[in-house]
C-alpha cells in the first residue's frame, strides 16, 4: 500500500474517534500524541481494528503484540502527514523548526493567550479541545527578556475638574516618588513590569478582581482560560506585583468557587504561607445562583500580606453606642487575654503574669481596682488556659503598669471568677471573616453605574461600598492603593474620594468609554457610591496615558477581522509594517497565501496570523524612544524622560 493511501486510512481511522478531532470537524494530532505517549486504552483499541495499521505501529514480542508509541508519535507528528492547507501554510511561511512544529518541540516557552496573557509551561495539553484564538504561541526563550522592557507611553492627559489638560510635568514627593493618580491602557502584565522602577517597594494596597475562570461570565476579558493557564496567568501577575509591594503592603484577591482553593495555593508559593492573612466570605449576591440546588451567593476575599504580623487597619463605626462611660467618655470592655493560642506562655513569657483584683468595691461602671503586687484579700488573676494551652495577656507588664486602673481595670465573672478588662474607646471595630452588608451586595454597583450614564455601560462592577471597606483595612490616606484589572473604575474611583494615590491598569476600550468618564464625574463631585459616608465634594485630578502600540495594533485587527478576505488584507499589511518572529521566513511565497486561503476557517486564520508577530514588539521600547520608525513626538519623549528619568 502506497504511503499516500495509508496515511488517508490511519486519517480516517482516527477521525472516527470524536475525542481525536477538534471543534470543526479536524484531526486534533496534539490530543492524540499526548494519548500515545500515555498508552492510551482507546487508542491503542482503535489502532488495533485494522490489520496494516497495526503491523505498522505494533511489534510482536513471544506471541504479545507491543505498542510502538515512539515509532506512532514520529509517525503523525512528521510534516507530510495530513498535510492539509493549514499544515501546508505554516510549512510555508516558516512555522516549523527541523521538520517539528513549534507547539510539538516540548519545549518551555511563552504563551500569548488573546488579549493579555503571557504565560509559561508545555503546549500539549494545552492545545486540547481549545475554542479560544492565541494560545500557543512559542516564542525564542532567548527573546523574552525584551518583552518586559519599559515601554515608551503616550496620548498624556491630566483629568481636571475643568477638562483635560496637557500633561506638562509629573509631580514627585522630596523622595522622588510620583504622586500622580495614574491611568494605563495597554497589557496589565506588560505595563507592571514598565512601572517596576519607578513603585518598586512603595505599594501599600493592591486590591484585584481578576477573570474568574467560569467559561461564561460577561467580562470584556477573554474569561475563557483553562485551569492550568489561569494559574500561570496569575502567577505571571502576582510574582511583579509582589516587588511593587511596600514591606508593609497587603493584596487583596478577590475570587469566586472555580478557582479560590487553587488560588490560595498559588499565593501561598508566591507571598508565603506565613504571610495569609485571610479567606474571607463575602456576600455579593442576596439571592443567588442555582448550583445544584445550592444558591450561591457568595465570592471570596484572599488577603496577604508583604512580611509577617502586618496590621491590617480596624474599620471606624459612625455613630457607635458605647455601653459604658466615664469622665473621659464612653467605652466598651475588651478582655486583656490573648485567645491565639499561637502566643502563649511557652514563646511569649514577658506577656504571662499575674494581676491581683479587689474583689469588693465596685466603681460606677460595676468594675474593680487591681494591682500588679500581690495585697492582702486581693484574688490572683493569670490568663486562663485554652485547648490546654496556657495563655497570655495582649499587653506586657509595663505598659499594663502605665494604665493600671485608669485603662484597665477587673471585672467579675458570672461564675465567681474574675478578669482583666481594658475600657475600649476607640469606635472601631476588627472586620470580621463573614462580609455580610447589604450595601457590598454587586446591585449596589450596577445601581451607582446606571445612576452616573443612565444606562448599563460596564456588566457587574463592584460595589463602592465593598471597595471602600477593602481599601480601608490595607490603607491610609496619602497611601499608594494598585488596580491592575480596573475594569469599570470601582477601586480608582473609591481610593480618590479617601484621599488614597491611586494606579489603575486596563487594556480593554471601555477604559475610555466607561472608566475614565467615571473618575471625571468623581472630580466633579458625584454623589452615588459612598460619596456621602465619606463627605465628598469633588476635586484632584488624574493622568490618563497609553502604552505606544506597535504589533498590538495588528493584533486588534486580526481579532475583529470577520473574513477571510480581510485577514489576507492584514497580513500583507504586516508583511511591510511589523516585526514577524524570527523564525517566519522574510518572503511570502504565493502558494503559501493560496494554502491560506484554503484553510477556509475563520479562526485558525486568526491564529496562524497571530503567531507570525513577534510578540516582544507589541508596544514601543523605551530603548527605542529616539528611533525614527515610531514617530514619539518630542511632548511624549519629555513626559517618558520625566516618568522614567532621565535614563532609558
Amino acid at each position: 500500500m502506497s504511503k499516500e493511501k495509508f496515511d488517508k486510512k490511519l486519517i480516517t481511522l482516527l477521525e472516527s474517534n470524536l475525542d481525536f478531532v477538534d471543534e470543526v470537524g479536524e484531526l486534533h494530532r496534539a490530543n492524540i500524541r499526548e494519548r500515545a505517549w500515555k498508552l492510551d486504552q482507546d487508542l491503542i483499541k482503535l489502532l488495533l481494528t485494522d490489520k496494516e495499521v497495526e503491523v505498522k505501529f505494533f511489534k510482536e514480542i513471544e506471541g504479545r503484540w507491543i505498542f510502538d508509541n515512539n515509532t506512532f508519535v514520529d509517525y503523525i507528528t512528521d510534516k507530510n502527514f495530513f498535510a492539509d492547507s493549514y499544515t501546508k501554510f505554516r510549512n510555508k511561511i516558516g512555522l516549523n523548526i527541523d521538520g517539528k512544529f513549534l507547539s510539538e518541540r516540548g519545549e518551555v516557552a511563552l504563551v500569548w493567550p488573546y488579549k493579555d496573557c503571557v504565560l509559561e509551561g508545555g503546549q500539549t495539553r494545552e492545545e486540547e479541545k481549545r475554542k479560544e484564538i492565541f494560545f500557543n504561541e512559542i516564542l525564542a526563550p532567548d527573546e523574552i527578556n525584551r518583552m518586559f522592557d519599559p515601554k515608551v507611553l503616550t496620548n498624556w492627559k491630566r483629568h481636571t475638574a475643568n477638562g483635560e489638560q496637557d500633561v506638562t510635568d509629573i509631580q514627585r514627593d522630596e523622595n522622588g516618588t510620583i504622586r500622580e493618580n495614574l491611568i494605563i491602557k495597554g497589557n496589565n502584565l506588560i505595563a507592571l513590569h514598565s512601572l517596576k522602577e519607578q513603585f518598586r517597594g512603595k505599594v501599600k494596597f493592591i486590591y484585584i478582581d481578576p477573570p474568574y475562570n467560569t467559561g461564561s461570565d460577561s467580562f470584556g476579558y477573554n474569561d475563557s482560560f483553562n485551569h492550568s493557564s489561569w494559574l500561570t496567568f496569575m502567577r505571571n501577575r502576582l510574582y511583579v506585583t509582589k516587588e511593587l509591594l511596600r514591606s508593609d503592603g497587603v493584596i487583596v484577591v478577590q475570587c469566586d468557587d472555580n478557582e479560590q482553593s487553587y488560588l490560595k495555593v498559588l499565593m501561598d508559593e508566591v507571598f508565603g504561607r506565613q504571610n495569609f492573612v485571610s479567606n474571607s466570605v463575602v456576600v455579593i449576591n442576596r439571592g443567588g445562583r442555582d448550583y445544584g440546588g445550592i444558591a450561591r451567593t457568595h465570592e471570596y476575599l484572599l488577603v496577604y500580606s508583604k512580611e509577617p504580623q502586618t496590621a491590617l487597619n480596624q474599620i471606624e463605626e459612625k455613630h457607635k453606642n458605647f455601653d459604658y462611660e466615664d469622665e473621659l467618655g464612653g467605652f466598651n470592655l475588651m478582655e486583656l487575654r490573648n485567645r491565639n493560642i499561637l502566643f502563649n506562655a511557652q514563646n511569649r513569657p514577658n506577656l504571662f503574669y499575674p494581676f491581683y483584683v479587689n474583689p469588693v468595691d465596685e466603681d460606677t461602671s460595676g468594675l474593680l481596682e487591681i494591682s500588679l503586687e500581690s495585697k492582702q484579700d486581693f484574688v490572683e488573676v493569670i490568663p486562663l488556659k485554652s485547648q490546654g494551652v496556657q495563655t497570655v495577656w495582649r499587653w506586657g507588664k509595663a505598659r499594663a503598669r502605665e494604665y493600671l486602673n485608669t485603662e484597665i481595670k477587673g471585672k467579675a465573672k458570672r461564675d465567681g471568677g474574675f478578669m482583666i478588662v481594658q475600657k475600649h474607646r476607640s469606635a472601631s471595630k476588627r472586620q470580621r471573616s463573614v462580609w455580610d452588608e447589604k450595601e457590598f451586595v454587586n446591585e449596589r454597583g450596577t445601581e451607582h453605574i446606571k445612576a452616573l450614564f443612565g444606562r448599563k455601560v460596564f456588566d457587574y462592577p463592584k460595589s463602592e461600598y465593598l471597595i471602600a471597606r477593602i481599601i480601608e483595612l490595607g490603607s491610609d490616606i496619602g497611601d499608594i492603593v494598585l488596580d491592575f484589572h480596573l475594569g469599570s473604575g470601582t477601586t480608582a474611583t473609591a481610593a480618590h474620594k479617601m484621599g488614597r494615590q491611586y494606579i489603575g491598569i486596563e487594556q480593554m476600550d471601555y477604559i475610555t468609554g466607561a472608566t475614565v468618564p467615571r473618575l471625571n464625574k468623581v472630580i466633579t463631585g458625584e454623589q452615588g457610591g459612598i460619596s456621602e459616608s465619606v463627605n465628598w465634594k469633588g476635586g484632584g485630578n488624574f493622568i490618563y496615558c497609553e502604552m505606544m502600540k506597535y504589533n498590538e495594533v495588528f493584533m486588534e485587527r486580526i481579532q475583529l477581522a470577520q473574513s477571510s478576505e480581510a485577514l489576507l488584507s492584514i497580513w500583507h499589511d504586516m508583511s511591510k509594517d511589523s516585526v514577524l518572529n524570527w523564525y517566519v521566513k522574510p518572503d511570502k511565497p504565493e502558494e503559501a497565501e493560496e494554502n491560506f486561503t484554503a484553510i477556509n476557517n475563520v479562526e485558525k486564520q486568526k491564529q496562524l496570523l497571530a503567531e507570525l508577530l513577534d510578540k516582544n514588539q507589541l508596544y514601543v521600547h523605551l530603548s527605542e524612544i529616539e528611533d525614527e520608525t515610531f514617530a514619539v513626538s518630542e511632548a511624549d519623549k519629555a513626559l517618558n524622560r520625566a516618568f522614567y528619568g532621565d535614563s532609558d
